[in-house]
């Protein structure tokens, strides 16, 4: 067959008295305007599968941090159970109409500094959009202090002018040292000449589910029926500083208990997207396969027929 390859193009370059070293013969694969070459598909399936293997790593590792994140989230339910006295319950952000909140509030939406894990920060920077939109609505007063690059990031684009201060590079999950350092932050900024803090963050539900939810931490002022803790006696009288310090350890072990809810939120989140993504790339490496095989076969297909076209004009001379 290779015989009657070399005499069909012999035959070609003698008829139309073209010199051989000037002639390139064309290669099958040449690209047409808009179609892929096989060499182009066959490299986008080796990228795609390279993908998919970064995916799935990565949902590997979000398996096994989510276990140790539950583990800490499980301790600091009860350390922080004290705080429901004081607060009251957390309240859903979904259908929340923020009637009950003071006229002056200072919102801290608690998000992370990394992506790849699906709408966790986009769902708290879209709550706090809406709360501000209603509370301004009301005739109430917010400013934003926020916690992690992703929720700087989206919020200064549509309410950066209420954004105060921004605390990034927080190491997840946390620890009590760090939700310490932020509530002396958050005091430094003038949270107590605020009506109250809302801290809202993600809480952890399973593994497929977590919700939005906000805390109410009012400090502990006020005079006449509206002083706090009337029915203790402070001996000395320094009650005054032992509502200050008492109000900075009620923000951090609220601080704390939010940043334990949102580390896990954000393993069980980044975990479901990484399945997410390594099945999408499963099923665009079979399509493109099925591409490459048809392209090659087309190839292959028109190869033999111009051999064959070949040899039938040879027969035919």
């Amino acid at each position: 067959m290779s015989c009657v390859l070399v005499l069909y193009v012999t035959t070609l370059l003698a008829f139309y008295s073209i010199p051989f070293n000037r002639v390139s013969i064309p290669v099958a694969q040449t690209q047409t305007r808009g179609m892929a070459t096989e060499k182009q598909i066959w490299n986008q399936i080796q990228s795609t599968k390279n993908i998919r293997k970064i995916t799935a790593s990565m949902k590997m590792v979000s398996a096994a941090k989510l276990k140790g994140d539950e583990n800490r989230l499980t301790a600091a339910i009860p350390f922080n159970q004290w705080t429901t006295v004081v607060n009251g319950e957390p309240t859903l952000v979904a259908d929340a109409t923020y009637e009950e909140l003071p006229q002056k509030c200072l919102l801290v939406p608690m998000t992370s500094d990394k992506g790849l894990c699906g709408g966790v920060n986009s769902f708290i920077t879209r709550g706090v959009r809406n709360c501000v939109s209603k509370l301004h609505a009301q005739g109430k007063e917010a400013d934003i202090v926020v916690i992690g690059d992703k929720g700087r990031a989206q919020l200064n684009r549509v309410s950066g002018e209420l954004i105060t201060r921004s605390a990034t590079g927080v190491v997840s999950p946390g620890t009590f040292s760090l939700a310490a350092a932020l509530s002396a932050e958050l005091i430094a900024a003038g949270a107590q000449d605020y009506d109250a803090v809302v801290l809202v963050y993600n809480s952890f539900v399973n593994k497929a589910t977590y919700q939005q939810k906000y805390k109410i931490i009012k400090p502990f002022t006020g005079e006449g029926e509206d002083e706090p803790m009337m029915a203790y006696e402070f001996e000395p009288d320094t009650k005054g500083e032992v509502m200050t310090d008492m109000y900075e350890y009620l923000l951090t072990s609220q601080i704390f208990h939010s940043f334990m809810d949102g580390a896990a939120s954000e393993q069980s989140a980044r975990m479901t997207a990484m399945e997410n993504a390594s099945k999408n790339a499963g099923e665009m490496i079979d399509k493109l396969t099925l591409k490459y095989n048809r392209a090659r076969q087309s190839r292959i297909t028109t190869e033999l027929i111009e051999i064959i076209s070949g040899a039938s004009a040879l027969e035919d001379q």
